[in-house]
């Protein structure tokens, strides 16, 4: 029965540790670049864009979707990066245990 309390008392801290990275991923940001860094996004560690940068040189009514790939590159770059930030953080808690022990938390 000890073991059964100390397992539930790990798993409570664990939990405990893993709001506090979600909180503090919130706060984490990355950026991501496209087209030399004419388009730049910057997303939260929760994967949230925040910020989408566009040089006014990239921007051409004549070729509206070469910008419209530029953003969706450096969109989907700073999703990327902001999920790769996360799982890395989550994984200091887990140790690796599939960042949550499979669901549990």
């Amino acid at each position: 029965m000890k073991d059964m309390m100390g397992l539930m008392k790990q798993a409570k801290q664990m939990q405990s540790k893993m709001a506090k990275i979600q909180e503090e991923l919130a706060e984490r940001t990355v950026e991501a670049a496209a087209g030399g860094g004419a388009v730049k996004v910057i997303a939260t560690g929760k994967q949230e864009i925040v910020e989408i940068t566009i040089s006014p040189e990239v921007v051409d009514a004549d070729d509206v979707e070469m910008l419209q790939d530029l953003v969706t590159a450096a969109v989907n770059e700073a999703l990327r990066a902001a999920g790769e930030m996360a799982q890395e953080e989550m994984a200091k808690v887990t140790g690796g245990l599939g960042g949550g022990l499979g669901g549990l938390f």
